[in-house]
Formats: C-alpha cells, sequence, structure tokens
C-alpha cells in the first residue's frame, strides 16, 4: 500500500549522461536519510542541526565509501513545494551515479516517488491548486515561448485567481438568497433580481472570454494540424523543406515520389506547425500509392488547417479540381507555387525578353487565379509562393495567423485556456450561468436560481480541485514524468 505521508524520492533530471543529476527527497525522514549519508565538507558541522534554504558542499557515503562529491539544498517545511521537509542531492550527472545515490536513499527508508507525486503533494497540502499543478506539467511539455509564458501564468494563478474570484462571488449570492427564504422577515429579496442579473452576466462574460481562447490555446500549446495536399509534383515536399529550413523530404521530377505521409513539427514565429506532407492526390494503378493516397484523404479529415499547394508552371488538371472539390469548406489556404516559373526570373528563362513578363505565362497565372477563385470558399487566401526560392513565406505566415489566431498572437494576453478538462468543466459553468438568467428573465422562484448557481459554482470548482474526487486526482498526476 502507498501511504501518501512517506517519504519520497525520485531522480528529478534526465537520466543521462550530464554535468549534475539531482535526486530529490520530500517527507518527514528527509533529515534522518540525509545524516546517514552525508558528510559535510565542515565535519563540524552535525547535519541535523543544518540551516534551511542553505546549499551545503560534502561527499555522499556508502559506509566508508564516498559514492560521489556533492551539493546539498535544504529546504525545511512549510517553506518548500511540497510544504514538507525536502532535501536536493545535486551530484555528477553519471547514470550510475545519480541511480547510486537513490538506491542509498531509498535504502536509509525513502520510498520510490510516484509519477507527479512531489506535485501532488504540493497541491494536497495547499500549496498549489490543481489547475496550478496542470500548468507545471504544462510548462515541462511546452513547445515554444508562447507555450512557455501561458504555463507559467497560469502557474502564478492567473487561471485560479479568476476561477476564485468569481465563485466567491457566487457563493456569497447563494448564502444570501438562502438566509433570505429561511428569514423572510428580516432579510427582502425584493428587487434582488434586478440586482443580480448583471453580476450573473458578468461571470457569464468572464466564463465565455475564457472559452473564447481555448482553440487559440490548444494550436499555441499542442501546435496547429497542418495537412499538404495537391497533386504528384506540384511542390508539396519541397514546401515543406521551406518550412523546416532542412531537407527533409525527398523532391524529385519524378511524380508520385512520395508514397507515405511524413510528419514533422517546427515553431515559426511562436507558432507550432505538426505539418504531415501526404502523398500526391491521384488515380493510380501502383498498390503502394494507392495506399499512400488514401493515408493523405484521411489525414485532410484530422487536419486543423489543409494546404492546397498546385503547380502554376502549367495548366491545373483534373486532379487540382477534385482535391479543391473535396476540400471546399474546410479551413484551408490554397498556395500557388513555382510562381518563380510563372511570373518572376523571366530573363532567366526568357533570355533577352529584358524583364518583360511573357505573355501566355502571364495569361496563364491570371487563369489559374481565377479557376482557384472559382473552387475556393469567400475568405480563403490564395498566396503566390516558391518553395524552391522560399518566396511567399512571410506572407504564409501573416495569413496563417489572421486564420487561426484572429490576426495576431498577443504575447501580452493575460492567459490562455489549453486544458480540455478546463474548457468542459467552463462550458458547464456558463450554461448554468445562462440558466439563472432565463430563470430571471422569467420570473423563476429564487429556488431555481440557487440550483443552478451552486451546480456553476460546483463545475469551477473542478478547475482549481476544489470539487474533484479523489480518482480524478490520481488520473491527472498520474501523467506526471517521476521526480516531478
Amino acid at each position: 500500500m502507498i501511504n501518501e505521508f512517506d517519504t519520497i524520492a525520485a531522480i528529478a533530471t534526465a537520466v543521462s549522461n550530464a554535468g549534475i543529476g539531482i535526486i530529490r527527497i520530500s517527507g518527514e525522514d528527509s533529515m534522518r536519510i540525509l545524516e546517514k549519508i552525508f558528510e559535510p565538507y565542515n565535519k563540524k558541522k552535525d547535519v541535523a542541526s543544518l540551516e534551511s534554504h542553505h546549499v551545503y558542499y560534502g561527499n555522499i557515503r556508502d559506509g566508508d565509501t564516498v559514492v560521489d562529491e556533492c551539493i546539498v539544498i535544504i529546504m525545511k517545511a512549510p517553506h518548500s513545494y511540497t510544504r514538507e521537509d525536502v532535501v536536493e542531492i545535486d551530484c555528477h550527472g553519471g547514470v550510475s551515479v545519480v541511480y547510486r545515490v537513490l538506491n542509498l536513499v531509498i535504502r536509509e527508508g525513502a520510498r520510490p516517488a510516484e509519477p507527479g507525486e512531489f506535485t501532488k503533494r504540493a497541491f494536497l497540502n495547499g500549496r498549489i491548486d490543481l489547475s496550478q499543478a496542470e500548468a507545471v506539467m504544462d510548462l515541462i511539455e511546452s513547445r515554444n515561448e508562447l507555450a512557455r509564458k501561458n504555463s507559467i501564468s497560469q502557474l502564478k494563478g492567473g487561471l485560479s485567481d479568476k476561477i476564485k474570484k468569481i465563485r466567491e462571488e457566487v457563493l456569497y449570492q447563494v448564502a444570501y438568497i438562502e438566509s433570505a427564504l429561511d428569514d423572510p422577515e428580516h432579510i427582502s429579496l425584493d428587487g434582488y433580481e434586478e440586482r443580480l442579473y448583471p453580476m450573473v452576466k458578468e461571470w457569464a462574460d468572464s466564463t465565455k472570454k475564457m472559452l473564447d481562447s481555448y482553440d487559440d490555446g490548444r494550436y499555441i500549446a499542442e501546435g496547429i494540424r497542418t495537412c499538404i495536399v495537391g497533386k504528384p509534383n506540384a511542390g508539396k515536399s519541397s514546401f515543406l523543406n521551406a518550412l523546416l529550413g532542412e531537407e527533409r523530404a525527398i523532391v524529385t521530377e519524378i511524380a508520385g515520389t512520395t508514397r507515405d505521409t511524413l510528419e514533422e513539427s517546427v515553431t515559426i514565429d511562436g507558432i507550432t506547425l505538426n505539418i504531415i506532407d501526404t502523398a500526391g492526390i491521384r488515380d493510380t494503378e501502383d498498390a503502394v500509392e494507392k495506399i499512400g493516397v488514401e493515408k493523405a484523404r484521411k489525414e485532410m479529415d484530422s487536419a486543423d488547417i489543409i494546404l492546397f499547394v498546385a503547380d502554376t508552371s502549367e495548366p491545373l488538371s483534373k486532379e487540382d479540381f477534385e482535391i479543391l472539390e473535396q476540400i471546399r469548406g474546410r479551413k484551408k489556404m490554397l498556395l500557388l507555387n513555382k510562381s518563380d516559373l510563372s511570373k518572376k526570373n523571366v530573363e532567366e528563362n526568357n533570355p533577352g525578353l529584358s524583364g518583360d513578363v511573357v505573355p501566355d505565362v502571364e495569361d496563364r497565372w491570371e487563369q489559374t487565379v481565377s479557376c482557384i477563385r472559382k473552387y475556393a470558399d469567400a475568405d480563403d487566401p490564395v498566396i503566390a509562393i516558391s518553395a524552391k526560392y522560399h518566396q511567399g513565406m512571410d506572407t504564409f505566415i501573416a495569413e496563417l495567423k489572421k486564420m487561426m489566431f484572429h490576426g495576431k498572437i498577443d504575447a501580452n494576453q493575460e492567459m490562455y485556456i489549453t486544458n480540455a478538462r478546463h474548457k468542459n468543466a467552463l462550458d458547464e459553468a456558463l450554461h448554468s450561468f445562462q440558466c439563472v438568467k432565463e430563470s430571471i428573465e422569467n420570473a423563476m422562484p429564487e429556488d431555481f436560481l440557487t440550483i443552478d448557481l451552486m451546480d456553476a459554482y460546483e463545475k469551477l470548482g473542478l478547475i482549481t480541485g476544489e470539487a474533484v474526487g479523489e480518482d480524478l486526482v490520481n488520473e491527472i498526476f498520474s501523467r506526471f514524468c517521476t521526480g516531478k
């Protein structure tokens, strides 16, 4: 049986050859265990008397054997991450060294920590709430600077403070209503609904504002699932390579080179794109290529945004129009590739023309744009690019921000909701607030108001952990890495 009051220990750094490895210990026996294995450089100092929030240099010993020289950081309760006595041993980072030290700590009475158990104890001991605990994991997993800033904001209480403020105000109003119903002689509800309505509207607006940040928050935290599609040899793989800044995908003049999906992630201007480069979509008798085409169609269904790449150095084909028909109504960008052959580098491709655009090439370009527009939805950006020469990339990124982040990503935004659990709780709380507004508008009895207000109160409590069961808490912390 795992006891939540046991003294626990774990390696808190990555287990690999490194300059430093950290073993973290938390619990009431932390100092006793340290006393068994640590010899301060100043041997006159008794380990039990070492002061909190000081750093000490010495040796880790196994009996008469020196295991490693190290520094020890002591943080005594309640002024520690877990609000328990915490000891951190910073030793050399070799795999064998940190495991030897950890095994000594366990031998002297600690038990191996469960995943996320240090942060779980910080939550259970009231140092942080559940949303802040989840922000710790989000911070560890942050994939770009915006995700890191958002996690730090939530860790500092950006979300908790908003939720707690609403809950306190809701609870006060519920208490007022119930007191008035219990003691109508001394507490009147005359005109109360008119006073309550603007408060409920403010709570609903605040909740909706948090909810509205979820899509942007999800894209920031997880990345935008981006599917590149087009007919064979349109330049999809070249465009992927241009985004990555390296030759990741094989590019040849042979149509059908890409037979399978290729997945890569790249962060550009704070936006993380989870890119899926797909096989060229066309009718084919090749069994392997046919599988690739089917996978491409499935990837389109699950993408947040589709990038359709067309080869403008030649007229649009049947395959182009079929793909455009398939993605009608989807969030997409239409990239007209090989614009360098259509409108640029004319002198290079047509010596002697002194920079004039070749008429038939210019006509073909305009015809392509016109045809694309017929199949595009009204708001679809149509962008001229040259994947080969990295032209049009700035325009692409600007349009991507406009489509996915309503024109910009605000680095000064207080906070984005990134957690689906939080989003669901906010959704339900907003519904309850709307029910309260409807009850007031329909002059329903005050009992109805308290039912929906308490429901909103409980749903918001799921976010901060004030209304969650043990099973949910255990499930959340099981996703953490060991040692955090």
